[in-house]
C-alpha cells in the first residue's frame, strides 16, 4: 500500500529557523497577491511554508475542479 510521501513538519526542520528560500517568497508572493493577503516579513523556512499550505488551501487557481 503507498501511502505517498512522508511530510515532515516544519517545525521539525533542521533549517526551519533559517530565512525563507527565494523561491519560497516567489511563491509566497504569487499566492498572496492571488488572495489578496500581505506577506509578512521576515519569515523562516518553517513559517513560509505553512503561510504556503494556508494560502494554497484557499486558492481558487489550485482548488478548480475542473468545472
Amino acid at each position: 500500500m503507498d501511502r505517498g510521501p512522508v511530510e515532515k513538519d516544519p517545525e521539525d526542520w533542521a533549517t526551519g529557523d533559517e530565512p525563507m528560500t527565494a523561491p519560497q517568497e516567489s511563491y509566497l508572493r504569487t499566492l498572496a497577491r492571488e488572495a489578496g493577503r500581505d506577506v509578512p516579513e521576515g519569515l523562516s523556512k518553517a513559517e513560509a511554508s505553512k503561510l504556503i499550505d494556508e494560502l494554497q488551501e484557499h486558492s481558487r487557481r489550485l482548488n478548480e475542479d475542473g468545472a
